[in-house]
């Protein structure tokens, strides 16, 4: 899942696919480049003042329309307005990173033929969560989602419909992020796909002690590790590099030829 943000703040570019084309090339670019679908963003994550309504569709839906034809789009919002709209734009999946805060999101999915993603977090959308404590993170974080996902089942979101992501960051500190990534193959009991958004996050950063620009490294080996765990959506920033990692456990994993197989089976040997 690659990751496009039209917000002038975003933590990662700092605004560099704000604008329209910007936006719509870079989400052209990850498809071309292996992703199997682009999550786009109005607006981001951390706190902040809420922004009205109209002007997250306005962000969101021309960039729908642009990539839908190309691939799968996510729409990442918590706004069932925005939702709905998106959906009829084209996009198949949403992602709601406050864990369906609004349970109208269920509604709205539910009458569709869209994805839903679930994420793990605390907070109400756009406010802080100051020091989160858990007794056991990943037994919280298990309780929640299960709870997340009986509601968007009762509002009739079918379970082929669902994914899970236990939210690295969102609510949580480093210590946090590393636990459930230790721990992440006990997510797998609820039988439903798992997304991962771990791309230049900063339990990454705060690990390795490195800036927002130099935690591709890290990234990709919590990618892999998560893989193994599980895993089977990665959110990213950097498409070609997540995709050749991924790939790479695929083919050790047997779920994947290799591109070609020329070392050693030539008569003649090597060149």
């Amino acid at each position: 899942m690659a990751i496009v943000n039209r917000t002038p703040d975003s933590f990662y570019d700092n605004g560099a696919t704000f604008g329209l084309e910007a936006a719509v090339a870079s989400g052209t670019a990850a498809f071309d480049a292996g992703a199997d679908l682009v999550d786009v963003g109005g607006v981001k994550f951390a706190p902040g003042p809420p922004l009205p309504v109209d002007e997250e569709l306005a962000r969101v839906l021309p960039v729908v329309r642009a990539l839908a034809p190309a691939g799968p789009v996510s729409v990442d919002t918590f706004q069932p307005a925005v939702a709905e709209a998106a959906i009829a734009a084209g996009a198949a999946v949403i992602n709601d990173t406050t864990g369906v805060h609004d349970p109208a999101m269920a509604d709205v999915v539910a009458d569709s033929g869209a994805t839903l993603v679930i994420a793990h977090s605390l907070a109400a959308p756009r406010t802080q969560l100051p020091q989160p404590h858990y007794d056991d993170v990943v037994a919280e974080v298990v309780a929640f989602l299960r709870e997340r996902v009986d509601l968007a089942l009762a509002h009739g979101v079918p379970p082929e419909r669902i994914v899970i992501d236990p939210g690295h960051d969102l609510n949580k500190n480093t210590r946090h992020s590393l636990e459930l990534t230790r721990r992440l193959g006990e997510l797998t009991a609820f039988r439903l796909p798992m997304l991962v958004a771990l791309s230049n996050k900063d339990f990454v950063g705060e690990t390795l002690d490195r800036p927002r620009d130099g935690r591709l490294s890290g990234s990709l080996a919590a990618a892999v590790f998560c893989a193994t765990q599980g895993a089977r959506i990665v959110r990213a920033h950097n498409v070609a590099e997540t995709v050749d990692a991924l790939r790479m456990v695929e083919a050790i994993l047997g779920w994947r030829e290799p591109a070609f197989v020329l070392h050693n089976t030539r008569p003649e040997g090597n060149t």
